[in-house]
């Protein structure tokens, strides 16, 4: 990485050198740990990642401008196709063309199409972000994702599940609650080797702060410490989220952001 070149909310992993955040600092603790600054800015601007299951605190549904959860009408899309579009837009042609496809019903996701390469693509809603994050019931995220045949199997079920708790009403605190018993049962995976996802989509929308934000993969992992992958480092180009990390589904994601839009286009230079 250009060393004049001030890192992302995730460090880049492009060829093309662009400025896209602010300068990072120093680490705070043992571990590799985002500046506070650049942290806050990272979990606003993306959908899951986290390290470990904080203590939910009700507290923080008082400072968020998204307390509860909207009208399930509110994070529906009433054209199923342009659902359908937005999600297989999460990654290259070449790999969503024959990916199956998943479309949100007032009842949870249902399959629109009926893949042959064992990709599945769907756009994901706030609920999908970590506990403390201030868009976790914004019913204006849209998420889109395509996940590879490993993480459809052990990473797809955390979307599905959260999904269902949701769609059935079911309070913030006591979901985690749930996906906390759930996680102690053994009823949800760990990731499997090789999990990983796509998160290519221009028209995608990740939070207010930070839009559609840029594109990225995502790995996801057994939780483990950033230091494993190198993540948060200057020049490095992994990162995940040390600031916002209430997730209780057993995984860490680390984000390496491309150079291109699924449709081969670049991001927007930001100076």
């Amino acid at each position: 990485m250009n060393p004049k070149i001030k890192p992302p909310p995730h460090p880049t992993a492009m060829t093309e050198t662009y400025r896209l955040g602010p300068e990072p600092r120093g680490c705070r603790s043992m571990r590799p740990r985002v500046p506070s600054r650049w942290a806050r800015k990272i979990a606003m601007r993306v959908l899951p990642l986290a390290l470990g299951a904080l203590p939910f605190v009700d507290a923080q549904e008082a400072t968020t401008p998204y307390p509860a959860m909207a009208p399930i009408e509110r994070y529906l899309l009433t054209d199923r196709s342009a659902e359908i579009a937005l999600a297989r837009s999460a990654a290259p042609e070449a790999i969503s063309h024959d990916a199956t496809v998943l479309v949100l019903g007032k009842n949870g996701y249902e399959t629109a199409i009926a893949g042959k390469n064992g990709f599945t693509c769907l756009v994901e809603r706030g609920w999908m972000s970590p506990f403390d994050s201030p868009d976790f019931w914004n019913p204006k995220i849209r998420g889109p994702v395509c996940y590879n045949p490993a993480a459809v199997r052990s990473i797809l079920p955390y979307t599905l599940n959260r999904t269902k708790l949701a769609l059935a009403g079911v309070p913030k605190a006591e979901m985690r609650q749930r996906i906390v018993a759930a996680v102690a049962k053994g009823e949800l995976p760990t990731p499997e080797i090789g999990a990983m996802s796509y998160m290519m989509a221009k028209d995608g929308y990740l939070s207010d702060a930070g839009g559609h934000w840029h594109p990225h993969l995502m790995f996801h992992l057994p939780k483990t410490d950033g230091a494993t992958w190198g993540a948060n480092l200057p020049g490095s180009p992994v990162v995940f989220d040390d600031q916002h990390t209430d997730i209780p589904e057993p995984e860490i994601i680390f984000l390496v952001p491309v150079a291109k839009w699924s449709d081969g286009t670049a991001p927007q230079m930001k100076m």
